[in-house]
């Protein structure tokens, strides 16, 4: 089953985002694309809070999630868009991917369950929680690529919850991101094949790159990684899309050969000694 993963530097207005991924939605069909996944924050990259403040909306009211669901329609492809942020309830936002059909129509939602607060050795500070509500699930939605386990960027570095998802059949794994350069020369490509190891599972990870209006700089290095941990498309760092298959038979060869799914126990208490 052939993928397609854009690889994008979003800025900050959304109209030219969305023009972007109706583009690249409309490439990966023409491509012969199944599917096609987007990074984080698709929609709209910009730290300053008051200026985006002008142009986050509701869901029902995003420009961007309109967009693709009718170029998704128009060339009758599948896309995981990997986040946007939307107006949620209680005054905060939502970091929420979506999983669009090739109707159009919206298969699942997922809000990003772990928020990266945090004081970097460069002097960057990120505190999500400050704007961002977190989400209260996981999610696994049937799409033709196979049972597709749903998680956004910081949610990468928390095993459990790809335990979760594989349990719950999850045998492609969507990690879209907005890698900051320092953590994901350090981390990216190490703990992308450690989760596709743990989990027998495909690992499909858009992510942001380059330099942005908002003045971040983003990894890139999208990834699509085999259950075996072998990587099997890395995109570098330039913006363009990017193709690779996802084969079931692989997914059953290798939890035949390591069937670390079926051994897995409930963890008991542990023992301070």
């Amino acid at each position: 089953m052939k993928i397609a993963l854009a690889q994008t530097t979003s800025g900050i207005d959304p109209a030219a985002n969305a023009r972007s991924l109706v583009d690249a939605v409309a490439e990966a069909a023409a491509a012969g694309a199944t599917m096609l996944f987007t990074p984080e924050m698709s929609g709209l990259l910009d730290r300053d809070r008051a200026r985006a403040s002008a142009v986050l909306c509701s869901e029902e009211d995003d420009v961007v999630l309109a967009a693709v669901r009718g170029a998704a329609a128009e060339h009758r492809i599948w896309v995981h868009i990997g986040s946007l942020a939307v107006l949620s309830g209680g005054g905060k936002l939502a970091n929420r991917a979506f999983v669009i059909d090739d109707t159009g129509a919206i298969r699942a939602r997922y809000d990003k369950l772990h928020l990266f607060d945090v004081d970097l050795p460069t002097g960057e500070s990120w505190r999500e929680s400050a704007a961002y509500a977190p989400g209260e699930g996981a999610v696994v939605v049937q799409t033709p690529v196979g049972a597709l386990g749903l998680s956004i960027c910081y949610d990468l570095r928390f095993a459990d919850l790809y335990r979760a998802l594989s349990n719950a059949g999850a045998t492609v794994l969507a990690i879209p991101a907005a890698f900051t350069r320092p953590t994901g020369a350090a981390h990216w490509h190490v703990l992308m094949r450690a989760r596709a190891i743990e989990a027998g599972a495909y690992v499909v990870a858009a992510a942001q790159t380059g330099e942005h209006e908002d003045g971040r700089a983003t990894y890139g290095h999208s990834l699509v990684v085999d259950p075996w941990g072998d990587i099997v498309l890395d995109m570098g760092a330039a913006a363009g899309i990017g193709y690779a298959e996802i084969d079931p038979a692989r997914i059953a060869d290798v939890r035949a050969r390591v069937p670390v799914i079926a051994h897995r126990r409930a963890i008991p208490d542990v023992t301070l000694a």
